[in-house]
């Protein structure tokens, strides 16, 4: 029972950190263009490099 009295106030405080750094990622920009990296992997202009192969070559 006495170990009520040290997880409760811990797990409050980690529910706290991590509202904290919800928030921060909200506010600070981190989710306005969520759809951005999808897109971007259709648009790459990667292009496939071919090398010959020469049969006379071992």
């Amino acid at each position: 029972m006495e170990i009520l009295y040290l997880l409760l106030p811990l797990s409050l405080a980690i529910v706290a950190c991590i509202g904290a750094v919800l928030w921060w990622a909200v506010f600070s920009g981190q989710y306005d263009d969520a759809e951005q990296a999808g897109r971007s992997i259709l648009y790459d202009d990667d292009r496939m490099i071919t090398r010959s192969v020469d049969p006379d070559q071992s």
